[in-house]
C-alpha cells in the first residue's frame, strides 16, 4: 500500500479521505447503535464490557479516558467505579455518537465532561490518567500506531491501557462467522438501521484489523512496558491490556 492509503474496509482509500468516510458511517449509525449492537452480539457485547470492568484494575478516586465512547456503555460502567471523587471523560470524534452517548447519559441522571476529539490527537496533559478504555473504535482509526502513542502519553506510570476490540476468531469457526458477517449482519442493518452498507464496512473493518499477536506488538511498539490480552468467545473479541 501507497504512503498515502489506507484501509476502508476491504478499500483503499487516500489516508486524508478516511476519517471523513468513518464519521459518515457513525453519523447514519448513531440513532440504532445500541440495538444494533444486541442484535449483532446477541447480547454479548454486555458480557465482554463488563469482563473489562471487572478486570480493570480501576478503583475509586480514579481518572479514566473513554476514548472512541459512543452511546456511553463503558463511560457509565467506569462511572459507577470511580464514583464522585474520580474522573470519567467520555470522549468521541463523532459528533453524531457523543450527542447520542450524551443523552442518554443524562437521562440516567449521569453528570461526567465530555470532549469530542481524535484519539490520534488527545487534547489531555501527559501523564494524567490511571486508566484509558478504547472498546470497539480502534480499528476504525486511520494511523493505530499514533493514537496507541497518544493513549501511552497521556497514562500515568503503572496506568493501564484497554483496548476491547473484534479480533480473530478460532480458525474453526472462521466460515461460518463469514457467512454470518458477510450476508447476515448486512440484511440486519438493513432491516433495523436503514442502512446495509455501514455494516458491510464494519464486517470488513472487523477482518482488516491487526489479529491478536499484532496488536500485542503494536502496543509494546507504542511504549508499554507489559501487554497481554484475553480472547473471549472464541476470539471473536479479544480485550487487550497495556501497562506504563
Amino acid at each position: 500500500m501507497s504512503e498515502n492509503k489506507t484501509h476502508f474496509g476491504f478499500k483503499t482509500v487516500e489516508e486524508e479521505n478516511k476519517s471523513n468516510l468513518v464519521a459518515d458511517v457513525f453519523h447514519s449509525v448513531a440513532s440504532k447503535y445500541d440495538i444494533m449492537n444486541d442484535v449483532m452480539s446477541f447480547g454479548l457485547h454486555r458480557i465482554w464490557k463488563q469482563f473489562t470492568f471487572y478486570t480493570s484494575e480501576v478503583k475509586k478516586g480514579d481518572k479514566v479516558l473513554d476514548i472512541a465512547g459512543g452511546t456511553g456503555d463503558i463511560t457509565k460502567g467506569f462511572k459507577k467505579i470511580v464514583g464522585e471523587t474520580g474522573e470519567i471523560w467520555h470522549t468521541d470524534i463523532n459528533s453524531s455518537m457523543l450527542k447520542t452517548g450524551r443523552d442518554r447519559l443524562l437521562n440516567e441522571g449521569i453528570l461526567t465532561p465530555q470532549c469530542l476529539c481524535d484519539a490520534e490527537k488527545l487534547p489531555f496533559p501527559d501523564n494524567y490518567f490511571n486508566a484509558v478504555c478504547v472498546s470497539f473504535g480502534l480499528r476504525n482509526m486511520t494511523h493505530k500506531d499514533e493514537a496507541l502513542k497518544e493513549m501511552y502519553r497521556v497514562l500515568k506510570p503503572g496506568g493501564v491501557l484497554m483496548v476491547l476490540e473484534f479480533s480473530k476468531i478460532h480458525k474453526p469457526l472462521e466460515k461460518l462467522y463469514d457467512i454470518y458477517s458477510f450476508k447476515l449482519l448486512p440484511i440486519m442493518g438493513k432491516l433495523i438501521a436503514n442502512d446495509a452498507d455501514s455494516y458491510q464496512y464494519l464486517a470488513e473493518s472487523i477482518r482488516m484489523h491487526p489479529s491478536q499477536e499484532t496488536l500485542k506488538q503494536m502496543m509494546y511498539d507504542a511504549g508499554f512496558s507489559t501487554v497481554k490480552y484475553h480472547n473471549l468467545t472464541f476470539g471473536v473479541t479479544a480485550l487487550h491490556k497495556g501497562y506504563k
